[in-house]
């Protein structure tokens, strides 16, 4: 930067003796400039504004010294030294003062650039369609380090104030109309799991599977599917977290299917009451889930163990020897647990 700082010097003193015995403005606009882009250099160079500063302050007082020895030399009174010492520190914070815009608008510029090019590195991952050359080139122009597997979360718009700094930098995000999306590394470990729960907290998420970077558009459409099939708790503080949830989704991706089977599986069912029905379907999917334990169903159901034994009677004089069949059994389970189901008592 030696000829940028010896046209800034040169600048600076020529101006300065320009404005002596006048009321011109300290700094023309090409005056402005100069020092403007002096502060843009510093960002160039990865520095703060200190050392420019420190240099400024220092430049000051070598031109107060010098001049006043002159000044001193020639007989001026101390009135005259005074008026210049205020002079030269007034002219240096103008410097400064155009320095420092010049710092703060091509960090800005910087930022929003910053932005866009990850902005355009998530929605190349969503997306899916690009060469994987293209896709590492905009990830190295951004800065960002391409894990080798990641999770797609999906949140409401309006849940997206502080998203970015609980995230952190490795989290990209972007937008899609009524959501937002962000690309997350794969938590790696179960800390690294309930990192990602906290700061997903509250915000309505839904985190899709891990998958590797080139499959992101599979996490984000499980994701979605998700969002848009499952019941979630209004009042639940997490996120929902696809993988847990794949047996259900599974089943409810394709509702025609499950009615058909469930039509032809729980038909015994409709020589009941309604009550009857939501009674006895809730302790045949207890009954399926605990191999026909009954203290373990007995919890779950909130009844009495003979309350449970009752009921299982009931279910064997309904069903018949169905429910000694595996096949039976295991189709039972897949259409109870697919349909809005409520555990009466």
């Amino acid at each position: 930067m030696r000829g940028e700082i010896q046209h800034g010097v040169e600048s600076a003193l020529t101006r300065f003796l320009d404005l002596a015995g006048t009321a011109q403005p300290a700094l023309r606009d090409e005056d402005w400039l100069v020092y403007e882009l002096l502060g843009r250099a510093e960002v160039h160079q990865g520095r703060p504004m200190d050392a420019l500063f420190a240099a400024y302050r220092s430049a000051a007082r070598t031109t107060l010294r010098s001049m006043s020895r002159v000044a001193m030399e020639v007989g001026a009174e101390a009135s005259v030294l005074i008026v210049l010492a205020e002079s030269v520190f007034a002219y240096i914070e103008e410097l400064s003062a155009a320095s420092a815009q010049g710092y703060a608008v091509e960090q800005s510029e910087r930022a929003g650039e910053q932005d866009r090019l990850l902005d355009r590195v998530a929605e190349m991952l969503i997306r899916g369609h690009a060469e994987e050359d293209a896709v590492r080139a905009s990830v190295l122009a951004a800065g960002w380090t391409l894990p080798e597997r990641l999770v797609v979360v999906i949140l409401p718009t309006d849940r997206r104030t502080g998203l970015k700094s609980r995230l952190g930098a490795r989290a990209l995000l972007t937008s899609r109309p009524g959501d937002v999306i962000a690309v997350v590394p794969e938590p790696s470990s179960p800390t690294a799991r309930q990192e990602l729960g906290r700061a997903l907290a509250g915000r309505n998420a839904v985190v899709g599977p891990g998958r590797p970077w080139q499959s992101a558009p599979d996490s984000l459409r499980l994701a979605v599917l998700a969002r848009d099939l499952l019941q979630t708790d209004p009042d639940d503080e997490g996120p929902l977290w696809v993988t847990e949830h794949l047996t259900q989704l599974l089943l409810l991706s394709d509702r025609t299917m499950v009615e058909d089977l469930a039509a032809l599986r729980l038909a015994p069912l409709e020589q009941l009451r309604p009550a009857q029905q939501e009674r006895l379907g809730a302790t045949l999917l207890s009954w399926l889930k605990h191999h026909g334990h009954r203290a373990a169903m007995a919890t779950e159901l909130a009844v009495h163990e003979q309350t449970v034994g009752y009921r299982v009677n009931q279910l064997r004089e309904v069903f018949g020897e169905a429910l000694n069949d595996p096949q039976t059994r295991f189709e039972l389970e897949l259409v109870l647990r697919a349909r809005p189901h409520q555990t009466p008592s």
